[in-house]
């Protein structure tokens, strides 16, 4: 009995290394990311989805290694549609992942029949959190919500306002703000927040309803506006000097969360790069510090509770959806 177990002691270091010279080629093929990484954006190109997303890119690509790069693609069209489809059919190979925003990823499955729904994503971790929010242009007489309610009402349907799409979290505010206040708005839905910044900016609309942050961004940029109320809570840092739509007398709160998901189905050590690296990039100062430049308000939710806000929210529009459905009539 000696003798076998001695002779085994002397055979294992051998057979340890032809296993690991066998499992080598292996683990170097198996290495992510070997190719660049395709980030799907589903708006328009300058709006507050895409700046993030550009600018947080990078910030990602670091904390995936030396070797890795990403590659922001706009695809906008049905309110966010086209894009979040995009993401969900994809193969789940971690080589395409992107944003998918609330609520319009909520919304349109609830509205339509389309080939995505939340649950049908790997969710990586929740980014930004922005306040929905009412503009005008600075030459406007309206200077708050009282005003903008008693020219609605004198002038029913004369105020047109635009947003990222139907469904969107934009238009479902300015539909609860309609049955709120009593007035009648024309809906003039957009593919993306830069285009609703064109139409304000050169007055083809009376009214932009987009987030807080987008609003400010462009505002910076030049563009004279002014903000007629923020739909958080309360007044947040970034606007300290903009009432919100509580303190005028309308209790309506909507926001939009702007996460980063991947086709579901993702393999494990893959799904948790990702996670990590966009957990990292959210932490980064350096990152941080651009992103408020562009008025981008973060909030970094990790996977499990970015999954318990969008499955809460979702029942939310639901029983919004059966009291007040929000597709143009």
């Amino acid at each position: 009995m000696h003798s076998r177990f001695s002779f085994l002691r002397k055979l294992l270091p051998s057979l340890l290394l032809s296993a690991a010279a066998i499992a080598a080629p292996g683990v170097a093929q198996a290495a992510y990311p070997e190719q660049p990484i395709k980030m799907v954006v589903a708006y328009g190109a300058g709006g507050g989805t895409d700046i993030v997303a550009r600018v947080m890119a990078p910030y990602i690509a670091k904390y995936l290694g030396a070797n890795a790069s990403i590659v922001v693609m706009n695809r906008p069209g049905a309110g966010g549609g086209i894009g979040f489809a995009e993401v969900a059919n994809a193969q789940p190979d971690g080589y395409t992942i992107g944003f998918i925003n609330t609520p319009n990823v909520l919304t349109i499955p609830i509205e339509r029949k389309v080939s995505f729904h939340w649950q049908g994503f790997d969710l990586l971790g929740n980014v930004i959190d922005d306040p929905g929010n009412f503009s005008v242009h600075a030459d406007s007489p309206i200077k708050n919500l009282k005003e903008l309610v008693a020219y609605a009402k004198a002038n029913p349907g004369a105020v047109t306002y635009g947003t990222t799409g139907i469904g969107s979290d934009d238009h479902l505010a300015a539909l609860m703000f309609e049955r709120a206040a009593g007035v009648k708005l024309t809906h003039v839905p957009f593919k993306g927040a830069a285009e609703v910044h064109n139409a304000i900016a050169s007055k083809q609309i009376f009214m932009a309803a987009m987030n807080i942050g987008e609003a400010l961004q462009y505002q910076k940029g030049g563009t004279p506006l002014r903000h007629l109320g923020q739909m958080s809570t309360s007044r947040t840092n970034l606007a300290p000097n903009v009432p919100t739509f509580k303190e005028q007398g309308y209790d309506i709160v909507m926001a939009s969360l702007r996460g980063i998901a991947a086709p579901k189905g993702l393999p494990a050590p893959v799904r948790e790069q990702l996670v990590n690296a966009i957990q990292k990039a959210a932490a980064d100062p350096e990152f941080q510090a651009k992103a408020a430049n562009y008025f981008a308000p973060l909030r970094y939710l990790p996977p499990a509770r970015y999954d318990a806000e969008l499955k809460e929210s979702e029942v939310g529009f639901k029983q919004l959806w059966q009291a007040m459905p929000w597709g143009d009539k």
